[in-house]
């Protein structure tokens, strides 16, 4: 593989989005969702992430769009403004490269550049490579949710690590 470079996405990046997200939906946990999504709904929530001030990056390796992330509102009440949630997606073709990494600390520096205060990440309790990789950039594990997702005929738990990104 070429070089891999980390870009603000653009609309014509969300058909390759869609396919990483619904790869994601289809066939792991790390989204507790059971259908997949269609190009009108990926280019609304790109859309919010726009009117919302919060970046999308993507992977670019070869001209695909290999990953994508982003931070979006971490819970819907205001006294939660300065605490965002990041997402973090790799294609399956190209996993295990170290991608992840690129695109998690592009989501650190806006949440600084954005004021920010704190990033909580909710990950599957079975996904030890993306537990691994937030507690690499200083995420604390902060919670463990029990059976709060039922996918695959089984009961999913939830953790949720968290980044202090600004001191008070």
């Amino acid at each position: 593989m070429s070089n891999i470079f980390i870009r603000h996405a653009t609309e014509k990046d969300l058909p390759e989005i869609l396919d990483i997200y619904n790869d994601a939906i289809l066939n792991t946990t790390a989204v507790y969702d059971y259908d997949p999504h269609t190009l009108e709904m990926r280019k609304q929530w790109f859309d919010t992430k726009k009117q919302q001030g919060f970046p999308v990056f993507v992977a670019e390796a070869d001209g695909q769009v290999a990953g994508f992330s982003s931070i979006g509102p971490f819970r819907a009440w205001t006294a939660y403004k300065y605490t965002v949630e990041n997402s973090i997606y790799v294609s399956v073709d190209h996993r295990g490269k170290g991608i992840s990494k690129l695109l998690l600390q592009p989501l650190i520096d806006a949440a600084k550049q954005l004021g920010l205060h704190a990033i909580v990440a909710g990950i599957d309790a079975t996904n030890d490579v993306s537990i691994a990789l937030h507690k690499k950039f200083g995420f604390e594990e902060v919670a463990h949710f029990k059976e709060v997702g039922y996918k695959f005929d089984r009961w999913l738990d939830l953790k949720f690590l968290e980044l202090i990104i600004r001191e008070s």
